[in-house]
């Protein structure tokens, strides 16, 4: 699906721009999430597992989603660089297809400055739009910031996954499961 732009202010006076990534932007994305990865520890990647995605693979990726009506991307640029992106994807079954799975990345440097909570918004739009009755999202433990964010946006805890995820010094930390109802 594509989305239709949208300029908005952020906090600190500048214009930011929400749109549909497109081929073009594949080795910018890219970079965009090496970057993100590298400065936290709470996304589902590590850097050096995204340097390992090839530019024809970025492109592909975007291709289907820019193509794909059960899913969307969502890249917010700010001073001609991706700051941000999130993803909406609608599940399509006959027992699931009320729900949506959310998921997004900053980088550090447009932390606090409205991109998140506009990003969301966006997306719990057009998961209303859709019909959607509820939308799921997971965090990594110790991600006080993004469950701050998600908790303002309506998220509740629903779930943990214990020692879901394996960090590079051995340790493991939970992963929790989140769900906001839109029919409520």
């Amino acid at each position: 699906m594509i989305f239709r732009e949208t300029v908005f202010k952020l906090k600190d006076g500048r214009d930011a721009l929400l749109r549909s990534p497109c081929e073009e932007d594949a080795e910018e994305m890219l970079r965009f999430i090496i970057q993100a990865s590298g400065e936290t520890a709470f996304l589902m990647r590590f850097p050096e597992e995204w340097e390992a995605v090839s530019l024809d693979e970025e492109k592909a990726f975007i291709n289907k989603d820019y193509c794909d009506p059960n899913g969307m991307m969502i890249s917010c640029v700010v001073d001609g660089k991706i700051a941000g992106n999130c993803q909406i994807s609608f599940r399509t079954g006959m027992k699931d297809r009320h729900r949506a799975s959310v998921a997004i990345a900053l980088l550090r440097d447009y932390w606090s400055l409205g991109i998140g909570t506009r990003m969301f918004e966006e997306m719990i739009r057009l998961a209303e739009e859709r019909g959607v009755r509820q939308i799921e999202l997971d965090f990594i433990e110790g991600n006080n910031r993004a469950r701050g964010l998600y908790e303002k946006m309506g998220f509740r805890i629903t779930g943990v996954k214990p020692d879901a995820i394996r960090l590079k010094d051995g340790s493991f930390v939970n992963e929790y499961m989140m769900v906001k109802h839109l029919w409520r």
